[in-house]
């Protein structure tokens, strides 16, 4: 278990939500985990009712959970998006946000999510990068615990069901990757003539998609890291292969209405949280919506999405 380091101060962060300053003198006395999160990640989406679960059973018996909420995108820098996440997303224990990362290098960290578990002494025990190992990982929990003369919690794991996007990935289905819309790390883009690059331009889907490509119809404006459009009726397509389809996307001020096909249909059953049977719903504000969860075998499908209203802003699809 251990991993021989020490456990940086949090001094560099920009902001406390749930929490004011927390000071080594105030952490090391137990068990600690940091972790790295940002809010439109599904990657850490899914590990969030398991640092959730375990902050509730053992907050209480000394264990000390600091979410360090580290940007991707422009818009996640934003304060009042952070803070609206935290609450929507049931998040109670202390939330240092680091929009000049600071906390990321002083760990040299490299992920979303990323956990660090540190002792008594302030020395890191245990990482974990990305998703998965949950039992191991609270068992440390436990262990530093109960090293730092903790023993009021019961010696079970928590169980977790996890819903909408926070449920796990149907792993043994899952081919297609995460995607990203903004010409910065944009791959798959399949509408003809390319892309114009920071600019408004008009256009087309092709009438068939190759697996893991995707395009835009109508006016739009792309940048590094998104997608504007700036007419009604914009839309985007995607061929996919995943149980899970979902988009990072918002609204700037205003709300848009939109509508989602899969293979030309209405979703029904395969509807995502964010959708409803006929395929509607609406976009706000900037975060991961999941228009598609299909019920049954998973095979190649073509996605779309239309927007009834400009102004909408796409970033990234992921899948699960």
């Amino acid at each position: 278990m251990l991993a021989g380091s020490t456990m940086p101060a949090l001094g560099g962060a920009t902001e406390w939500i749930n929490s004011g300053p927390l000071t080594p003198a105030s952490l090391w006395r137990s068990a600690v985990v940091v972790q790295f999160w940002t809010y439109t990640c599904i990657n850490w989406l899914r590990t969030l009712p398991y640092v959730r679960a375990w902050y509730e059973k053992y907050g209480a018996q000394g264990l000390v959970v600091i979410g360090v909420h580290t940007p991707e995108f422009s818009v996640e820098h934003r304060l009042e998006n952070v803070r609206r996440a935290v609450q929507e997303m049931g998040i109670r224990y202390p939330v240092a946000v680091d929009n000049d990362y600071a906390i990321w290098n002083a760990f040299a960290n490299q992920y979303w999510p990323a956990a660090y578990f540190g002792d008594g002494d302030g020395a890191i025990r245990f990482r974990q990068f990305g998703e998965g190992r949950y039992e191991e990982q609270e068992r440390v929990i436990q262990t530093l615990l109960k090293e730092a003369g903790h023993a009021g919690f019961a010696d079970d794991l928590v169980t977790i069901v996890g819903k909408g996007a926070e449920a796990p990935a149907d792993w043994g289905s899952l081919r297609s990757g995460e995607t990203y819309v903004g010409f910065g790390r944009s791959q798959g883009f399949a509408s003809p003539r390319g892309i114009a690059y920071n600019v408004a331009s008009e256009y087309a889907a092709p009438d068939r998609l190759d697996t893991d490509h995707w395009a835009l119809d109508g006016n739009w404006t792309i940048g590094s890291e998104s997608a504007i459009s700036n007419k009604p009726r914009g839309r985007i397509a995607y061929r996919f292969h995943a149980r899970d389809l979902h988009l990072v996307m918002g609204a700037g001020a205003g709300e848009s209405p939109f509508c989602v096909r899969i293979d030309g249909e209405a979703p029904g059953d395969a509807r995502g949280v964010d959708v409803d049977f006929e395929g509607k719903g609406t976009v706000s504000t900037t975060r991961l919506y999941q228009l598609i969860r299909q019920p049954g075998r998973t095979e190649d499908r073509t996605f779309e999405i239309t927007f009834a209203e400009p102004g909408v802003e796409a970033l990234v699809f992921t899948f699960g």
